[in-house]
Parts: structure tokens; sequence; C-alpha cells
């Protein structure tokens, strides 16, 4: 059974008390006028769960929490989608891809075999699978330390999607902590807030996910010690979802109150850092769930403070959200609402200018529908800090994406090699066998 709960005249107006309500007319034959819970399910099935509705609508109707709170009953006799298990449990995925990264990229990036991939996990064939990182965040900071001793201290969470696909970012923002004059810590233990998991409504894991989060940071959360988030779907399930799964839990409120992306945290707890200048034309991407919980003012205030002068062209999504744009039968929704704004106006940016998007979807979406990479903030920072190499540059996410793609390219070269000796010498021995 999922996390559910019976529903009491207080809970009658919560966003997850109206959504249990649904679930239960709808699991019957009909609702009214003919609704069955296939209509239900049909209706929500193109929700991209941005939760714009949530601070846009005047009641606060989070329909991302309905989904997912109904999908976690409509599947509790049912068997998910594959899709739902190879994105919802991405986090496991991942780790166990990060032991062989080259192997695991073989697989998900050479021809044919990419496209077995694709059908075997429901992916629409026109999209192409991220590839993973031959060293994780983590076991770059386990190799590297912590510095700054004596320092505030400030804990980096080192989301599923930062950690084993772009730790480029992630090293950023260290840089940019450290440069800020705080010592940063990472949790020890393997983590993820399960933000994947909503989308299908997988609730069960999902909550299963955050009480280890509770658990692990428990004596960071006691000492008040401030948590910032790269990832903004992240930062928003400890900012939302965390509170509606576990309202009782005072951790779960200190948590969502210590809980900050980095431009907030730099705003709120660095006022005296003084962020370093770039003077550069961008174009700004926020991350829907960033829009919505937590807002972008303060990336704004960050980004003048440095000197951009930027403009945010698609005040909506960017069409990827999370895993729906992935998904075969989403594809061409998920196209279309990137060519609304957001992709043309990336293709029409002069080549000096950046790209600048938080979100790890919403850098998938503009990097598989332009020619152009989004950096992240902390990335931008970093420029910044070293700006005397990349003052007049055209398309400045060029050398990271060039130095990515060929530490993926030697990893995969390596575990080929190791492929390719390993099957000569399974012929070798078989071919001595036969000849005794």
């Amino acid at each position: 059974m999922c996390p559910s709960f019976r529903v009491t005249r207080e809970e009658e107006h919560s966003t997850r008390g109206r959504a249990h309500l649904l679930w239960e007319m709808s699991k019957g034959d009909v609702i009214q006028d003919g609704w069955s819970n296939e209509h239900v399910k049909q209706s929500l099935d193109l929700c991209l769960a941005c939760k714009g509705c949530k601070s846009d609508c005047p009641v606060s109707v989070d329909v991302a929490t309905y989904k997912a709170e109904f999908l976690s009953h409509y599947y509790e006799r049912r068997r998910r989608p594959l899709i739902a298990y190879a994105f919802g449990n991405i986090d496991t995925w991942a780790r166990l891809a990060s032991h062989i990264p080259g192997l695991v990229n073989l697989t998900t990036q050479l021809p044919f075999l990419r496209d077995i991939a694709k059908l075997a996990a429901g992916i629409a064939p026109q999209r192409r699978i991220p590839a993973f990182a031959p060293e994780t965040f983590k076991t770059w900071f386990r190799r590297r330390g912590p510095r700054n001793a004596g320092q505030p201290p400030v804990l980096l969470w080192p989301d599923t999607f930062n950690n084993y696909f772009l730790p480029d970012t992630a090293k950023a923002a260290v840089e940019v902590l450290e440069t800020a004059g705080f010592r940063v810590f990472l949790p020890k233990a393997s983590l993820c807030c399960g933000r994947p998991l909503y989308d299908f409504g997988m609730l069960e894991r999902a909550r299963a996910l955050l009480r280890q989060i509770l658990d692990a940071l428990a004596p960071a959360i006691d000492q008040g010690m401030p948590i910032v988030g790269l990832e903004p779907s992240c930062a928003a399930v400890f900012r939302d979802e965390l509170r509606n799964l576990f309202p009782k839990d005072e951790r779960a409120t200190r948590l969502a109150q210590q809980t900050f992306l980095l431009s907030e945290f730099l705003e709120r707890h660095a006022p005296s850092f003084e962020l370093p200048r770039l003077q550069r034309k961008a174009i700004v991407h926020g991350h829907c769930h960033h829009k919505s919980i937590m807002k972008m003012i303060d990336e704004c205030a960050a980004l003048r403070r440095m000197g951009i002068d930027f403009q945010s062209p698609a005040p909506g999504c960017c069409g990827m959200a999370g895993s729906f744009g992935f998904e075969h039968d989403k594809y061409e929704v998920s196209a279309a609402i990137g060519e609304l704004e957001l992709l043309p106006a990336v293709r029409k940016a002069p080549p000096t200018w950046l790209v600048i998007a938080d979100g790890f979807s919403c850098r998938e979406q503009i990097a598989q529908g332009t020619n152009r990479h989004a950096l992240h903030l902390a990335e931008v920072i970093q420029m910044a800090l070293h700006s005397d190499h990349v003052a007049d540059e055209s398309y400045p996410e060029t050398a990271s994406v060039r130095r990515q793609r060929a530490e993926v390219e030697t990893s995969m070269r390596r575990a080929g090699t190791v492929v390719a000796g390993a099957a000569i010498l399974g012929i070798v021995l078989g071919l001595a066998n036969r000849s005794r």
C-alpha cells in the first residue's frame, strides 16, 4: 500500500486531501457524467508537474501533487510502464552505473546499442540518453577533501543529476562556496530526495528516501547548518513535498527552512562576499520549480551583482519537465513546448552570450534542441573567478563541453578495450579446451 491516510475534516481542503478524495471518487466505475478513473488518469497524463499552478492558482491548487497521489493509488494493483522504473529509480541505476560508467555508456551512446536501450526503457528515439561521468562528484570530493578549516560550515547537497552526470557543476559550486569563505561538507551516506518518484506516483519509496535523509542529516539539522542545493527540483522537494509527507515532523520543517539554492545562500548568508564581475549578456531560463516554489529574485540579484545583462524570454516550462520529454509518447508535446519560446530564443542568441539554466532537465532540453549548452549559476560564477581566460570568447561553454565529452569517450574506449580483451581471452581459452 502507498503511504496514504484517512481524510479528516481539517485535511479536506489540503492538496493531498483533495487528491485522496479525487481517487476515492474515481476508483468506482463512474465519478459523474461518465468520467472514470481512466479518464482522470488521461487528464493528468499531460501534467508537466511544473507546479506553476501552485503559485498561480488563487486557491493554490497543486495539480502535480494531485497527480502523484492519484497515480500512487492507480498503480496499487497495476504494473507501471517500464519508463516509470527506468526514471523513477534513476538514483539506483545511476549508483550502479557509477561502478562501470564506461561500459554503461557503451550501451547508451553507441549506435544500435543506444537504440536498443531506448526501446527497452520506453525513451523516445529522438532523445539522447545523458552519459554518465567517468568519476562522480562525491568520489572527486572524497579524494580532494574539505578545505577552509575553521570557516563556517555548509552542507552541499550532491543530487543524483550533478553527482553522476554533471559533476563539473558541483565542483564549481565547491570552488564558489570556498571562495566565499565557507567550509564545504557532503553527506556521508548515499542519499536521494526521490524527486523523479513523484512524477510517477511512487510515493512509498519517496517517503522512505526522505525518512533516510531526515535521519542522516539530523546532526546538520540540529546544528542549523545551511544546506545548499544545486538542482532546483531537489531543493523544491525539501521546501515543499517534504513537509507535505511529514507534516508533524519538526526535522522536516527545519530542513525546509535550512535549504537554499546557491543564489539564495549567497544573497542571504554571504552578503559581504563580492561576486566576481563578468561583463556578459545572457539568456536565463529558470526551472519551473525554482520559479513556482523559491522564485527567481535571488538568482536575478546575483546575476546583476556580477554585471551580467540578461533576459528571460521563456517564462513558462522548457518542455522537458524531468522525464516527461524523454517518454516515447510525450516527445512531440515536449518539443512543441520548447519551440514556443525558449529554443528559438537560444538559437537566435549571439555566440558570445551565456545561456544559463540551473535545472538538469532544462539544460538537456537546450542541449538536445539547439547547438548550445546551458551553464549552471555555479559555473558562471566560477567562470567569472577566472574571467581573464574567457573575456571575449564565443560559445563560452565549449571548453567545458569538449572536456566532458573527451572524458566520457576515454572511459568508453577503456571499457571497450576491456570487453574486447575479455572476448578474445574467452575465444582463446575455448579453442585451447577444444584442442585437448
